[in-house]
């Protein structure tokens, strides 16, 4: 008998209340988002205070300015999020569907769409105030990995986004349908924690790399260096652990032309791969502008 693992048993909600008739729960992906963002502001307010860190030692936004900066990040991150997911993953459903777009709370958004959101936030917010638009992506890539490390820990918990059958001794039995998901044959169906995979890689790993870089290596004094490893860092990351990670079911149910599968290593290239090639092009690009 192969090794498995138990999934723990683990809420997705830390607790529920019941109010008027009407019921509220905190969930922990909902916290993940608010303690991430938290933890990321207070990296990014942290590196524009220490002056030394970037070019003729000024800093390219003020503390203030980064608490205006977070607002907008926070409304590009929702709405690119979720149009991201509405036109990358289920443009069909929703074509058929439009009265759920903004129903955000039963939950789809993408992290790509939300990527994009936070990059035209934080590219008209710089516009408005005459900021160095380059010098504020690098403060903002410095806050972005905890949100990383706990949005994958929290997608674990919800037991989403899992990853193909695997017969190593990690492997995790999800429930649901993802125990059940490996052929008649196969009583319960071990899978690769992907989130986790990920969770190590684009958080924990490269974000301790960027603080790495920005503090022991200079390299906010380099515009463009920090914004280019992460997007290179994110890029290659989840191009990998796409490769045993489930592909998203809605390609195959509802057609979706950008989800057509093509040859891969014996894999198809998912949607994840598709949208983060051009990130790691465009990290290499800056990462070619930001030699000394």
């Amino acid at each position: 008998m192969r090794a498995q693992i138990p999934f723990p048993d683990i809420s997705p909600e830390l607790f529920s209340l019941t109010l008027f008739g009407m019921e509220f729960a905190l969930r922990w992906y909902a916290l993940a988002y608010i303690v991430g963002i938290l933890i990321g502001w207070r990296i990014v307010v942290r590196s524009v205070r220490n002056a030394r860190l970037w070019p003729g030692n000024t800093a390219p936004i003020t503390p203030s300015q980064v608490e205006d900066l977070l607002t907008w990040v926070i409304l590009g991150v929702i709405l690119g999020g979720r149009i991201g997911y509405v036109l990358f993953y289920r443009p069909a459903y929703y074509l058929q569907n439009p009265g759920e777009i903004l129903q955000i709370w039963t939950g789809g958004m993408s992290f790509h769409g939300g990527m994009l959101g936070v990059v035209v936030a934080g590219w008209l917010y710089c516009r408005k105030h005459g900021l160095i638009r380059v010098q504020v992506a690098d403060a903002m890539a410095l806050g972005v990995a905890p949100g990383l490390l706990l949005g994958r820990i929290a997608n674990f918990i919800n037991a989403e986004l899992w990853g193909r059958p695997t017969d190593l001794p990690w492997g995790v039995v999800f429930p649901g349908q993802a125990a059940q998901d490996c052929g008649p044959l196969t009583a319960l169906c071990a899978r690769h924690p992907s989130q986790l995979y990920e969770a190590l890689l684009e958080g924990l790993l490269l974000g301790g790399l960027l603080l790495w870089m920005a503090w022991r290596r200079g390299a906010l004094r380099f515009p463009g260096r920090i914004t280019g490893t992460f997007f290179i860092g994110y890029g290659l990351a989840r191009f990998l652990v796409e490769f045993v990670r489930q592909p998203d079911a809605q390609f195959v149910t509802e057609g979706n032309p950008l989800g057509l599968a093509l040859q891969f290593s014996g894999y198809g290239v998912t949607m994840g791969q598709i949208l983060s090639l051009p990130m790691i092009l465009l990290g290499l690009w800056l990462l070619a502008r930001a030699r000394p």
